[in-house]
């Protein structure tokens, strides 16, 4: 990347990490049972909520004691539940025109970053009618309160149910994009591990990952605070303590450590953002629907180790606090530490090294929207050009 570019880029990361303190960020109220819902909401007066859902997680009944306590308060409930993996602005207007059609006044969505994603772009075309989705692309589009929304994450990984961001695909061209704005954040979110048990094993392990590449990008990122920074790390120990047992046995305390760093690393990354792993990963989700948790978990430690001496210091740090290593360890070898620490850990969640989707002939187009998403606003630790990027891709393909 030219010098001019990256002074730019950096110009800008600064003014934002400026900004911060005067931003209005706020944190969503938390309840730790799925049945509480109904009663919040009729408390707040509220006359009938949307439900956006999956269709895996109607299937799978985990809405239903939530569903049982509605039906106690008078069935004040619509269910949209035709989320698919990566969102599209298609099921995010038909979930819009249930909300409108059925009179609903507020937002509960239960799911993966799917559904939450796709409740939160409901609310912001309720909130804006004569704005399309592709128009909120990027930061502070929407400047408009959206309904109520509660958020019930139902896997450890995203932190959707803590942050201004929702990511929407095109349904026409398949372009992946955020939206960032502060009416996002939820209202409530409900962190109820006991609604994890019946989720795959590969669910848990992949959404795992992609909490720790938050908590990860959001620590190594030049855009930290000393909140962001504290959530990071016990995000991190969290997850190397608990993600493979709650991969391997399912046990309640593990999979409830795992929904509380997921809410950690989001947090975290609300307000110091990601970087390249997501921008890379975001791309293929848009483009083959690769799912965001297995795009990143493949990602992560190419694009970590690639930066190379400019977040040694930093993984130190990382590795100390996590009791992987003394203080007086030099950088480079907690560098190595926390590879070892990383790829073994991959390794037992029986994480893949490559994608067989990625195609030579899709190189460019994925890098243009990866380099979209990650300039200037990421405050990546080292600047990278497009090649370098392509250079991640190819990494990570299937060599025939």
């Amino acid at each position: 990347m030219n010098v001019l570019k990256k002074i730019w880029a950096r110009t800008f990361q600064i003014s934002m990490r400026a900004m911060l303190p005067v931003l209005p960020y706020r944190k969503p109220k938390i309840l730790n049972d799925i049945c509480e819902v109904p009663r919040l909401l009729k408390e707040k007066g509220k006359k009938r909520a949307l439900i956006v859902a999956d269709p895996v997680i109607m299937q799978l009944k985990l809405a239903d004691p939530m569903l049982r306590e509605f039906e106690k308060c008078g069935k004040m409930y619509s269910i949209y539940d035709k989320v698919v993996p990566n969102p599209t602005t298609k099921e995010c207007e038909e979930a819009r025109e249930m909300y409108i059609a059925d009179g609903c006044d507020c937002l509960v969505a239960i799911g993966g970053g799917s559904s939450l994603d796709c409740a939160k772009a409901v609310g912001a075309r309720i909130a804006r009618p004569k704005k399309p989705l592709n128009k909120m692309e990027g930061i502070l589009k929407i400047m408009k309160k959206i309904p109520l929304l509660v958020a019930i994450p139902t896997t450890a990984g995203t932190g959707s149910e803590t942050t201004l961001a929702a990511v929407i695909c095109d349904a026409e061209t398949r372009h992946k994009y955020a939206i960032d704005d502060f009416p996002l954040i939820p209202s409530y979110a409900v962190l109820d591990g006991s609604i994890l048990k019946t989720l795959p094993p590969k669910v848990i392990s992949t959404t795992g990952i992609d909490a720790l590449t938050h908590a990860l990008e959001a620590y190594l990122g030049r855009s930290t605070t000393a909140d962001t920074r504290r959530d990071s790390l016990n995000a991190m120990k969290l997850i190397f303590e608990n993600l493979e047992r709650a991969y391997r046995d399912k046990d309640e305390e593990s999979l409830d450590n795992m929904l509380h760093a997921s809410h950690y690393a989001g947090r975290a990354f609300s307000k110091s953002y990601v970087g390249y792993v997501h921008a890379l990963a975001h791309a293929l989700g848009g483009k083959y629907n690769t799912p965001h948790g297995l795009a990143n978990a493949v990602l992560l430690s190419p694009v970590l180790k690639a930066y190379g001496r400019a977040i040694h210091k930093k993984l130190k740090k990382i590795c100390i606090f996590c009791g992987f290593a003394e203080n007086d360890v030099s950088p480079e070898k907690a560098a190595k530490i926390f590879f070892e620490r990383l790829d073994k850990l991959e390794r037992n969640l029986d994480i893949p090294t490559t994608l067989a989707e990625i195609e030579e002939g899709d190189l460019d187009l994925l890098v243009n929207y990866a380099y979209r998403e990650a300039y200037p606003l990421y405050p990546v630790p080292v600047l990278w050009d497009r090649d370098q990027l392509k250079a991640m891709y190819r990494e990570v393909m299937v060599n025939e």
